[in-house]
């Protein structure tokens, strides 16, 4: 099993030019989605895979001086749909339908890595996990996720 965040990148296959270009600025659109108010970054997408980073900020903290569960979620939530989205040629809706973390250590004035991968394809359901580790190496959450996806409809 990996011990540091980036060690299961390699399991996965590289994603074609266009695939990577589009799922590598997830996040960073001209609208301020919530994503990008969060502030999420990703740093590397494959097929079925996405490491993304949720850099600190005493914004994402709760008053007791630790980053609030709901930023970890986000980026649990978050970190799978490019590696879901990597699997498909044409741009796709998703939806989560269940999401289940598992709070390992509370988070102090580091950033936050996450990696999330698919472990299932179906025709309409995704089955997903995420890991999330501090950027000093200490995880801090696990998440199994299930996403509905859909085509996409033009109008």
């Amino acid at each position: 099993m990996p011990n540091m965040v980036g060690d299961r990148a390699e399991q996965y296959v590289p994603l074609p030019d266009s695939r990577a270009t589009t799922w590598s600025q997830y996040g960073q659109w001209n609208e301020e989605y919530f994503p990008k108010l969060v502030g999420l970054v990703v740093e590397e997408v494959r097929v079925d895979y996405c490491r993304m980073r949720l850099p600190f900020r005493s914004q994402l903290n709760q008053p007791a001086g630790v980053v609030h569960g709901g930023a970890i979620a986000t980026l649990v939530d978050s970190v799978v749909v490019p590696a879901i989205g990597s699997g498909y040629e044409e741009r796709r809706n998703f939806v989560t339908i269940t999401m289940n973390i598992q709070y390992r250590a509370a988070v102090v004035g580091e950033d936050m890595i996450a990696e999330g991968w698919v472990t299932q394809r179906g025709n309409s359901i995704v089955f997903c996990d995420a890991e999330v580790r501090t950027a000093s190496g200490k995880v801090v959450a696990t998440g199994q996720l299930v996403y509905k996806v859909s085509s996409r409809t033009v109008g």
